[in-house]
């Protein structure tokens, strides 16, 4: 099972990152809509895709005004199902797809998250969502499947005592917002998201085996933006069994 990083960054894009979206072809599964949509197309190999958006901020969803461009074009898709908490679905509607912004929506199948329970049937997974802290509101995702087990966590303040780490116990792939450096905690409680060492240490205490970082700050530069290898020398051995900086178009092999 393949994951492709079609997009990395947090708040806009920059010239090597564009904003959220993680794609599992082969089940048809994307984790947020930001700008990098625009790079699904080729990727697309069912008929229905289901899209889980974590939270409404426009670098999370300002792809769905693409989909248009996917439908009707050289791929099999012919559904669209769009997975968010039901005042996230209204602010969608309601204000990305006003008319003096973008007067025609994309023919999504709306799946308020609260109809369907905290854990659902998602294709061969089991979806399980939970509750973010973050201005606004934002919920993370563990998808398990037969073979691998996959959790997707951004725009939240990663803290010892945050009630979201129960629903990542054990996973073996955790894909972990991370816009700010250990010298920014401050800005980063402020702004509702993460540091380095909180979310190193915080994935090695639950067990995680596999972590990926994601959700930089587009203005930094560089392979690694927040400052993740001191941090990692202060450890004797590596505190997870796995971890790298996601990077635009990386795809990992989950199995």
């Amino acid at each position: 099972m393949k994951l492709h990083c079609l997009g990395t960054a947090g708040y806009h894009p920059s010239e090597s990152r564009h904003t959220a979206c993680f794609f599992l072809p082969g089940p048809g599964i994307a984790l947020d809509a930001g700008t990098s949509v625009f790079r699904l197309q080729p990727l697309i190999q069912t008929k229905s895709i289901s899209i889980l958006l974590s939270h409404t901020h426009l670098d999370h969803v300002m792809g769905l005004t693409f989909f248009w461009d996917l439908l009707g074009g050289n791929t099999p898709l012919e559904r669209i199902e769009l997975y968010a908490k039901q005042d996230k679905i209204d602010a969608i509607q309601e204000h990305l797809f006003h008319p003096s912004l973008f007067p025609v929506i994309p023919p999504f199948q709306w799946r308020p998250l609260e109809s369907l329970g905290s854990t659902f049937k998602l294709g061969a997974a089991q979806c399980t969502w939970f509750d973010l802290e973050h201005p606004g509101g934002a919920v993370g995702y563990r998808l398990d499947f037969p073979e691998v087990s996959l959790a997707y966590v951004t725009d939240t303040t990663c803290e010892d005592d945050s009630d979201y780490w129960r629903n990542i116990q054990g996973v073996d792939w955790l894909i972990h917002e991370c816009n700010f450096t250990d010298s920014e905690t401050k800005m980063a409680r402020h702004t509702g998201h993460s540091w380095p060492s909180a979310v190193l240490a915080n994935s090695a205490k639950h067990g995680v085996e596999r972590l990926v970082l994601t959700h930089f700050n587009p203005m930094v530069q560089g392979l690694d933006p927040v400052g993740l290898e001191p941090i990692l020398g202060q450890y004797k051995a590596r505190p997870v069994r796995w971890i790298e900086l996601a990077q635009d178009n990386t795809v990992y092999d989950l199995l």
